[in-house]
């Protein structure tokens, strides 16, 4: 893809649109809200992301579209269940800075000793935001797990964009041990009770074996609080909410056993 990802797997040429080319010429490399120090490849009202996401038009076949041409409501949070859910994508994470993967950035760019000199793994990478972050900062080695084929892709262009490197993981990992890293950045996964089950298991191994797990999140469905210190709070920007309205705290947390 390009010299900052290793360890990805071959792209399938029948899975659509080539997702490389298809950011680079349907999405704006922006500052991130609140993060300056970033650029994101972002998704805008023209980018079209149906295109790539849903390249049949499987889910919407009459082409009728909601939302940056998504068929979602930004409102809306990814686990609110509808009638329509199961012919509707998921939104894009790796479009968009979301507000627990921008919070943890925040707070690692504002606190680089905490990823200084460090071996990271950001579990769900999406746009790579948060790794990013860390590499900034010092991480002797940033670890992307994400296995969105999309997401890979856009994580990629990121992390060249902002000059730094990153190492990629496309399976999902949460099933087995954690590899060998000094910390575990979490941010907005915990939408899903599925989701839910099967990263807390992963967390509490990676605690086991000393590794400390960080969490960013604006208090979404699934977020366990009770197993969670709050390090630092911040008002950023979430997916979905709409210009000019008033700004929620999210925070940034140490995940404890």
């Amino acid at each position: 893809m390009n010299d900052c990802l290793a360890g990805g797997e071959a792209v399938d040429p029948r899975a659509g649109p080539d997702p490389v080319a298809f950011i680079r010429a349907n999405m704006r490399l922006m500052q991130v809200p609140s993060l300056p120090e970033i650029r994101l490849y972002t998704a805008h009202p023209g980018s079209g992301l149906r295109r790539l996401t849903d390249p049949e038009g499987l889910t919407n076949p009459e082409g009728i579209t909601g939302s940056e041409g998504q068929g979602f409501e930004p409102g809306r949070e990814p686990d609110e269940e509808t009638e329509a859910d199961e012919n509707e994508p998921q939104p894009p994470y790796w479009a968009y800075a979301w507000a627990g993967g921008a919070v943890l950035a925040r707070y690692i760019i504002d606190r680089p000793q905490t990823m200084a000199g460090r071996r990271v793994l950001d579990l769900g990478a999406g746009s790579g935001l948060v790794g990013i972050a860390a590499a900034k900062a010092g991480a002797s080695e940033v670890i992307a797990a994400e296995i969105d084929r999309n997401g890979v892709a856009a994580l990629g262009l990121n992390a060249a964009a902002n000059g730094v490197a990153m190492t990629v993981m496309t399976r999902d990992i949460t099933g087995g041990s954690p590899p060998a890293v000094d910390v575990v950045t979490v941010g907005d996964v915990f939408y899903g009770q599925d989701v839910a089950d099967r990263v807390i298991p992963f967390l509490e191994r990676c605690l086991d074996t000393g590794i400390e797990v960080l969490v960013g999140d604006p208090g979404r469905a699934y977020l366990p609080r009770s197993r969670l210190r709050l390090l630092a709070e911040y008002k950023v920007p979430d997916f979905g909410q709409t210009k000019g309205s008033a700004l929620t705290p999210s925070g940034v947390f140490r995940f404890e056993g």
